[in-house]
């Protein structure tokens, strides 16, 4: 009995070391992480205005009977968003898609130099200051992009930046929801 006790810690050392290795190794894309709001009605969430700005904040309500809209998730302080910022803007008007926004865990001014310096392409942001928002949302990180029905139904969620190959997969996803509208 004593010997099963002295191997008992080595023993647990090994599982929890390989349960370690395991999850280090390659293989998984955490962008792959799925939504539990694909094919569900957005969630009942009011968000304000950003302080400073013009632009409306953004409520459920907001994304039902309005044809397709993008909902982007984005903050000042993150890099990617800066890079798909352009991209977004970009295919919404040449596309007329509709978009808005929820800025993610900004402060109002920075969110209002960021807009100033690229440029507002939202036709509503709403400030999730706290980030409770983004929980309701499922937001695993920014920048992050849904494709919500006319029906206020999400349909589609891209994690990460709408930038390269990246671009490519988001129209599919785009095209197959205008397909199915």
């Amino acid at each position: 009995m004593k010997r099963v006790l002295f191997l008992l810690p080595l023993v647990l050392a090994v599982v929890i070391g390989g349960f370690a290795l395991w999850g280090l190794s390659g293989g998984r894309d955490p962008a792959q992480i799925p939504s539990a709001l694909i094919s569900k009605p957005v969630p009942d969430v009011t968000l304000p205005p950003i302080e400073g700005i013009a632009t409306p904040g953004l409520s459920k309500a907001d994304l039902q009977g309005q044809g397709l809209t993008l909902v982007n998730v984005f903050a000042s302080w993150c890099g990617p968003c800066r890079a798909e910022h352009p991209i977004l803007t970009r295919m919404t008007a040449e596309q007329d898609l509709r978009i808005v926004a929820i800025n993610y865990k900004d402060k109002p001014e920075a969110a209002v130099a960021w807009l100033e310096e690229l440029g507002n392409p939202y036709e509503l942001i709403g400030s999730d200051y706290s980030g409770r928002g983004g929980i309701e949302w499922g937001v695993t990180g920014v920048p992050e992009t849904f494709i919500v029905s006319n029906d206020g139904i999400v349909l589609y969620r891209f994690p990460g930046p709408v930038v390269g190959d990246g671009q490519r997969r988001f129209q599919d996803a785009l095209d197959a929801a205008r397909a199915a509208e």
